[in-house]
């Protein structure tokens, strides 16, 4: 998938929006995304400045939203306004390597149970084969009020 495409299923956009290609996907089983990661990110100015590293809150941030791709994309659920897949859980989240400017973050999530618009996943991201973090998340889809 194109960042077009994965934009038809994610509300999130410039400087939020932290996956720009999906390079496998298996409706209801996984998804491989990537994220280049570049040194104008509009993050490392304070994160650090004199060595700049991603905060291990934005992998886990760009893991979920390869989640929330693989869940609406599975569910044919585009994003039309009326709903949001939120970031309702963490569990186990580990960094293992910093991230730092020009390496390729590749994320793996692998869906667990979903059961009434809740999901679990288990997210894994990795740089040159490595895993530099991993976590279980679950997410929520549901309807923004008043839409």
């Amino acid at each position: 998938m194109t960042i077009e495409e994965i934009k038809h299923y994610l509300p999130h956009r410039y400087p939020f929006l932290l996956i720009d290609r999906v390079t496998e996907f298996e409706k209801d089983k996984r998804i491989v995304a990537l994220k280049g990661v570049t040194a104008n990110e509009p993050f490392f100015p304070g994160h650090f400045p004199h060595y700049h590293v991603m905060p291990g809150v934005l992998i886990v941030e760009a893991m979920a939203q390869a989640a929330a791709v693989l869940s609406l994309r599975s569910l044919g659920q585009a994003n039309d306004g009326k709903w949001v897949y939120y970031f309702v859980g963490i569990d186990g989240a580990r960094f293992k390597k910093p991230v730092v400017p020009g390496d390729l973050l590749v994320l793996e999530v692998t869906q667990g149970r979903v059961a009434r618009g809740l999901g679990k996943f288990i997210g894994v991201a990795r740089v040159n084969g490595a895993v530099v973090a991993e976590a279980e998340m679950m997410c929520a889809l549901r309807e923004i009020p008043g839409k």
